[in-house]
């Protein structure tokens, strides 16, 4: 194994396949100079190998930061107060989220803020995006400034495969969900 430009795992060796069968394109973008390019980012801690995400999912902020978003997301879904979280930022100043409130999670915060909790916009009260902030902000305080979230959208509604957020191995299908909160996002990167 070599670790390559922008931290890619490239790998050679004979179980590692030659190419694409009839695919010449493909596999000349696969290789490097007879290495595997496996997509994957990693870095070497104590002598062992950490993948830390896609390269293409890795999001490259408008001030040039990178930043791996499952690393991120698996943060904010340590607290029992969110469901699933969608980091963003590609092209923008800032790291910012999406997050599914657990149902018990915000029934609590809600008491606590004395918001009613099935009005429609009390997502949206500057207390509950204020204190939903600071718990995001403290989960993912481990983490380098530049990658900890400045902005968060709320919703009570999880993501899955038949609202087609979710792939049918529920993994986050990105660009859906940057459509899905298209005009939140452009709302929270204009003030």
């Amino acid at each position: 194994i070599r670790i390559g430009e922008n931290r890619e795992l490239q790998v050679r060796g004979r179980l590692v396949m030659r190419g694409y069968w009839k695919r010449e394109a493909d596999t000349a973008a696969a290789f490097i100079d007879g290495w595997l390019r496996t997509g994957d980012q990693v870095a070497i801690e104590d002598g062992r190998l950490r993948i830390l995400g896609r390269i293409k999912e890795i999001i490259v902020t408008s001030t040039g930061e990178k930043i791996a978003p499952a690393d991120l997301e698996q943060a904010i879904i340590s607290s029992a107060l969110f469901e699933q979280a969608y980091a963003l930022g590609e092209n923008r100043p800032f790291i910012a989220c999406a997050v599914v409130m657990s149902a018990a999670g915000w029934a609590g915060m809600a008491a606590e803020l004395k918001v009613d909790p099935d009005a429609g916009d009390s997502l949206r009260s500057p207390a509950v995006v204020s204190l939903v902030l600071s718990h995001v902000r403290e989960l993912t305080k481990g983490f380098p400034h530049y990658a900890q979230p400045r902005g968060v959208i709320l919703s009570r509604t999880p993501w899955t495969s038949e609202n087609s957020l979710l792939t049918p191995t529920l993994k986050l299908k990105r660009l859906n969900l940057a459509n899905h909160f298209a005009a939140d996002i452009d709302k929270l990167y204009s003030r």
